[in-house]
């Protein structure tokens, strides 16, 4: 009689007829579920073999449990409330909606027999249960939670407050002067509902729109919210003026920064949690005319790649990479403007590199991203902890990976070059427009040629275009002479289409959802070796890489847009025509 199988088994056999596991992956799932003695499912998803959706309908069809697509449907208000949140987020369930005496329940374990139990007992209903993916489960409890509350309800809140508080018999002559705040009455605003639920809407609705900054900004007679979506700016209703102070403050409080000093810049971090995530945020407060100016920075780890494969690179851009990262010493440089993505590809190669054989330290100002298994430096500056210091010290505890957040002086360069030269493995970031540039601004900082000629294995270049809107996708055509203005070669895109978003809901009509990395990766090479050593121009390194196979930044982005990822709009904002 053959055993019986597992039900991490049963649903893998699904996922295998229906051709989203092969049966190599299956044995490799195995043989690490022996080894970790981690669920099976768990793994499976984990190694993004297969996508939550794809498995929730193979769970189904194992379970006889029909499938649901949380984000596609609007649930009543009267239904989400029969079960109490805490339960719902506790247990990983939702009410769908409600027929007579039936509900129909999502959820992430249809076998969690306590859970029907406990729902069946607090609605006095029959229990249909449907599946859905848990991060479904949570971001529609998140949704739901976070409609209670609105900018419109604040500001209509704030507007009757100053409306009570004014007096329009009295005329009054208006001059400049410079507001004081009473520290107390500073305090007992922080901690008063209306603030506390915008400063949590605010972030709340960020996490939800994927934004990557939150910028307050204050005027004379107006505060303006706006996002980062996607790379781009947009205005979203903003808060009151008249709880600007306040809301900074509550700000402040949560980044455990100093709310009585308004006239000097702060910086802070701090952690909440949405909709069962973690995610920190890097705080910034910056004074201006009007009152403090606060930039937030989402830092979200689900952004990160678990492993370089997972970046989306093409296969000679990766392989270039991967020969780099597995190199046993060597410096290897990603460069880029700010917010082009550099120090996440960076730690998408540490990702790869972390497991117990190798001593793995970063200095970074500030550390973004805190990884388990990595000794993290930050950098701070007024004690005298600067990159270099922190360098000398590192080197002394026996490092086999380096990692520093950027090179930016002269000092830290030499000690990365040296750290490269004595056996060690560096990896870095560096402000400059394109790969061959990255060997040119070492020898701007002094660097002597024959070093950096040593010590560089890999010089990257690295920007984000913005993808497609899947929702919305839809075929485009171009005239011909705007490729030839342009100088793009129309036989590249040869049969393929090329696409555009339309705009919809989804995407909040621009079209483009989520970002997408394209690399170009400069192997130093003998040639290119003695070319550096020459000290030759950048121009003259990047006519030889290309002649080797480099790919460019324009010619990565183009093979994108091929592909039917981005736009031909991304391609010529992002890149040069070089």
């Amino acid at each position: 009689m053959p055993p019986v199988k597992s039900f991490g088994e049963r649903i893998a056999d699904a996922l295998v007829e229906d051709g989203l596991l092969t049966l190599q992956q299956i044995t490799e799932l195995l043989e690490l579920q022996k080894k970790e003695g981690t669920r099976l499912l768990k793994l499976v998803v984990e190694k993004q073999y297969v996508n939550e959706m794809d498995m929730v309908v193979s769970m189904g069809r194992v379970l006889n449990t029909q499938p649901i697509n949380l984000a596609r449907i609007g649930i009543a208000k009267e239904v989400a409330d029969l079960v109490p949140r805490e339960m719902a987020a506790n247990h990983k369930v939702l009410p769908v909606s409600r027929l007579g005496d039936q509900l129909f329940l999502a959820m992430a374990d249809p076998l969690n027999v306590l859970a029907l139990d406990d729902v069946k007992r607090t609605t006095k209903l029959a229990i249909t249960p449907l599946i859905a993916t848990e991060k479904s489960i949570l971001d529609k409890l998140n949704n739901l939670d976070s409609s209670k509350a609105s900018m419109e309800d604040i500001i209509s809140d704030a507007a009757k407050k100053a409306e009570e508080d004014r007096d329009d018999d009295n005329l009054e002559l208006e001059k400049e002067v410079v507001e004081e705040v009473n520290l107390d009455q500073l305090v007992a605003s922080v901690e008063e509902g209306p603030v506390i639920k915008l400063a949590n809407l605010i972030l709340v609705q960020a996490i939800k729109d994927r934004a990557s900054d939150i910028h307050i900004e204050p005027f004379e007679k107006s505060v303006r919210l706006r996002y980062r979506i996607d790379g781009a700016l947009m205005d979203v209703t903003p808060p009151p003026k008249n709880l600007q102070i306040a809301l900074a403050s509550r700000l402040k409080i949560m980044s455990n920064l100093d709310i009585a000093e308004r006239r000097l810049p702060q910086d802070g971090r701090m952690r909440v949690r949405v909709g069962g995530r973690d995610i920190d945020l890097r705080v910034s407060f910056l004074p201006t005319v009007h009152g403090e100016k606060c930039v937030l920075r989402v830092l979200d780890k689900g952004n990160l790649a678990a492993s370089m494969e997972k970046l989306g690179l093409d296969h000679d851009t990766f392989c270039r990479f991967k020969s780099a990262v597995d190199a046993p010493h060597g410096l290897i440089l990603v460069t880029g403007p700010t917010g082009s993505g550099k120090t996440t590809t960076l730690y998408s190669a540490l990702n790869e590199l972390n497991n117990p054989e190798f001593n793995i330290i970063t200095v970074e100002d500030p550390v973004e991203f805190q990884i388990p298994g990595i000794n993290q430096v930050p950098t701070k500056k007024e004690i005298g902890l600067t990159f270099a210091n922190a360098l000398r010290s590192i080197l002394r505890q026996d490092p086999d990976i380096i990692m520093i957040g950027e090179i930016r002086d002269e000092e830290t360069a030499e000690i990365a070059v040296e750290a490269a030269l004595t056996g060690h493995q560096v990896l870095s970031t560096m402000h400059c427009n394109d790969a061959p540039g990255a060997i040119a601004r070492l020898d701007d900082m002094g660097i002597a040629p024959f070093l950096i000629s040593s010590s560089v294995i890999l010089a990257c270049a690295q920007r984000l275009v913005r993808k497609i809107c899947p929702n919305c996708k839809e075929p485009v055509t171009y005239p011909a002479r705007m490729y030839e203005s342009l100088g793009i070669d129309p036989k590249f895109f040869g049969a393929s289409t090329l696409y555009r978003g339309r705009g919809c809901e989804r995407c909040k009509t621009t079209g483009y959802t989520g970002r997408l990395a394209i690399i170009e990766a400069m192997t130093v090479t003998d040639e290119i070796r003695k070319l550096v050593i020459a000290r030759s121009s950048a121009m003259e390194i990047g006519k030889v890489a290309v002649g080797q196979g480099m790919k460019t930044l324009r010619t990565v982005a183009l093979e994108k847009a091929r592909e039917g990822l981005t736009t031909l709009e991304q391609v010529l904002v992002v890149t040069s025509a070089h």
